[in-house]
């Protein structure tokens, strides 16, 4: 049984940290869902209409945050994954995040990044620089500025890094990240 950090907050896409989440308890790993402060967060629902050229925000469910980032020992976390939606937009900017984050890829530990998760990694760009990584499309010059490449495939792993572009690309995602975790 391995220990898992979600790092996420508030505007959270609800298939891309539930998923993820019960998959692991299914798998009987011990789970706790971090954000800002200890509350219940805001998930939200993005969907795509015809005729419009980006996506629609619904709210979700609401999900408990167990612990506050500051409540966060990295070093007791075997592998941490950062759901996309608008949370890694504003997570990233929190005091705690990078030094969290960075532990991840400086211990070789399994971090998976779906959709805009790739916006956290702007705030330690020596810690994916030169690696290869895979994101929701209109972050492909976020990743780029840290000095990672971009790869437009849907699912991408480097190393202990795996990354996909969106809630569809959950069932390889997690069959990947699992692979790494064990």
């Amino acid at each position: 049984m391995a220990k898992v950090l979600i790092l996420t907050g508030d505007a959270v896409e609800a298939l891309e940290v539930f998923y993820p989440y019960y998959r692991l308890l299914e798998e009987e790993h011990e789970v706790t869902i971090a954000s800002p402060t200890r509350k219940k967060i805001q998930t939200v629902i993005h969907d795509f209409v015809p005729k419009m050229e980006t996506f629609t925000e619904k709210l979700g469910y609401g999900l408990e945050a167990h612990a506050a980032f500051s409540e966060i020992n990295p070093a007791e976390y075997d592998g941490m994954i950062i759901p996309g939606g608008r949370a890694p937009e504003y997570i990233r900017m929190e005091k705690e995040v990078p030094a969290i984050v960075s532990h991840f890829f400086e211990h070789n530990k399994p971090v998976g990044a779906i959709c805009h998760a790739a916006l956290v990694f702007s705030v330690i760009p020596d810690s994916v620089k030169n690696l290869s990584m895979t994101a929701f499309t209109t972050c492909k010059p976020e990743v780029e500025s840290t000095g990672a490449q971009y790869v437009s495939n849907p699912l991408h792993v480097d190393g202990n890094l795996v990354s996909a572009h969106a809630w569809p690309d959950l069932p390889g995602f997690m069959k990947e990240f699992l692979s790494k975790l064990k």
